[in-house]
């Protein structure tokens, strides 16, 4: 129970921060955008993705919005069984888990009550952006570097003699 508790927090303050943020900033238009520089290199900034990663599929005429919020609730429903299912043993595949799914129903929220995604955060150096993400993306990429970290984890086998 306490990984459910991990996604159920990073949902919070990912729902949180994005009514936050919307209500701190307007909405980023073509020619008008107001921000909030942090660092040189990171600001926050309200845009809002119809769209997957990277605003993939954007432009799709509204269809999307159905598409990926089944994805993602599918995905979540997976995420949740695989969590419960998992070995206790498996520390860091859990947490992986627990913060994907945390970072995808935050996601899913955006999208099944709005129809986007709000994401706030900047990152750029110079001329160079790097793609507007929130704190589900966050999240979700933290959750996938564990996984990755748990592939490689074997924990020493006891041998039975």
């Amino acid at each position: 129970m306490p990984y459910y508790t991990i996604s159920f927090v990073m949902l919070v303050l990912d729902q949180v921060s994005k009514y936050y943020m919307s209500k701190l900033l307007p909405l980023c238009q073509p020619g008008q955008c107001a921000s909030i520089e942090v660092l040189p290199v990171f600001k926050f900034i309200v845009l809002h993705n119809e769209g997957a990663a990277f605003s993939f599929l954007s432009e799709a005429g509204g269809w999307q919005r159905y598409f990926l919020a089944t994805i993602s609730g599918v995905v979540s429903v997976f995420i949740a069984v695989w969590l419960f299912k998992i070995y206790r043993e498996q520390k860091i595949l859990a947490l992986s888990l627990a913060f994907i799914l945390g970072g995808a129903l935050g996601n899913f929220v955006d999208r099944a009550v709005q129809g986007y995604v709000v994401d706030f955060i900047l990152v750029y150096y110079e001329d160079y952006y790097f793609p507007a993400f929130n704190i589900a993306d966050s999240a979700i990429s933290i959750g996938a570097g564990f996984l990755i970290l748990d592939m490689f984890y074997k924990p020493k086998e006891k041998l039975d003699v």
